[in-house]
């Protein structure tokens, strides 16, 4: 794969992918998302991608949120068109069947919030710094923001962020629950990549079923939610993952999974 905004690579089932704007440290115009979306569509497909890594290029920036100079002449359709795009990209890198990492070194403001929000584990290095500080441009987060803070930091501390446009470090980002581990910047990618083959050398049908259990059951009801986890916890006992998993497990050697 080859853009303009973005590098790619793949490893070991493990993909790494990191938007390359660093004179505009990183943010988000409307050519940068369409990449980042023709980017995971073709992903999501492939059965050798395991796991995705998602950073920025250089030290001060993961994304420092979408393009400001690009947006100030926006009327309000074109804001609105603007949004749903940021809306479909983000939705698909969360709805993606394999895990995504962020990792996060430096600014995660705007729609780099929001960007790490839609992965599944967010790591941060110590220089991050995470907000929401679109009240300060006079308007509102538009990138599914107001939907993601809340359900990972709760209702009020979203609004405490979003309101204020106050932005925040790395070590509170993680006592608030917003990013699962904070690590020394020369780690960061180091950590993630470790952390990445630890779940791609898992079995991948479990995984992606875990993270579907996951996203879905959080939006329904508890005996609903339970219903589901079973449903799908029967589903991996039709794979073969399940039985060489489990067979490994009694003959007390390591499983080798083919994700199937």
């Amino acid at each position: 794969m080859e853009f303009r905004s973005l590098l790619f690579e793949a490893s070991e089932g493990v993909a790494t992918l990191t938007v390359n704007r660093p004179k505009a440290l990183n943010a988000l115009n409307e050519a940068t998302l369409k990449e980042l979306q023709c980017c995971f569509a073709g992903i999501q497909d492939n059965q050798e991608i395991k796991v995705v890594i998602l950073t920025g290029a250089g030290e001060k920036a993961f994304v420092a949120g979408a393009d400001i100079a690009a947006m100030q002449a926006f009327d309000a359709l074109a804001a609105r068109e603007f949004a749903r795009l940021g809306h479909a990209v983000f939705n698909l890198i969360e709805n993606l069947p394999q895990p995504v990492i962020a990792a996060v070194n430096g600014f995660a403001l705007g729609g780099g919030c929001e960007l790490a929000m839609a992965c599944d584990i967010r790591l941060a290095g110590e220089n991050a710094r995470f907000g929401q500080p679109e009240v300060n441009l006079g308007v509102i987060p538009g990138f599914g923001g107001t939907l993601r803070l809340a359900r990972l930091v709760g209702k009020g501390r979203a609004k405490e962020l979003i309101l204020t446009g106050e932005m925040i470090d790395a070590r509170e980002a993680h006592r608030i629950g917003l990013v699962n581990q904070v690590l020394p910047p020369g780690e960061l990618l180091e950590s993630a990549v470790k952390m990445a083959k630890k779940i791609a050398s898992k079995g991948q049908v479990a995984v992606r079923l875990g993270k579907e259990a996951i996203d879905n059951g959080l939006e329904m009801d508890q005996d609903r939610a339970a219903r589901y986890e079973a449903e799908l916890f029967g589903l991996c006992f039709a794979s073969a993952d399940q039985k060489e998993g489990m067979a490994a497990f009694l003959e007390k050697r390591a499983a080798h999974f083919r994700g199937r």
